[in-house]
């Protein structure tokens, strides 16, 4: 059984509490794309998504990043 992250709703709190950089920062470093989703889906509901489009714009990217495949591995 795996355990519910508490990751998302970290970020959503830096997020209302007015501290959208250092939610950024946490984005960029996020552990998972399912991470990311739940994020995403904590901001719709909340409606903060459009109050914060940096804050949606790096979300959107950091899904591409981590769901993109690896194109080379370090030998």
């Amino acid at each position: 059984m795996s355990r519910q992250s508490i990751w998302a709703p970290k970020v959503l709190a830096l997020i209302r509490g007015g501290n959208s950089t250092a939610a950024i920062a946490q984005i960029k470093v996020a552990p998972t794309v399912k991470d990311l989703q739940e994020l995403r889906k904590l901001l719709t509901t909340a409606r903060l998504m459009a109050a914060h489009p940096q804050v949606a714009e790096v979300i959107d990217d950091m899904v591409a990043a981590l769901s993109a495949p690896r194109l080379h591995r370090a030998p």
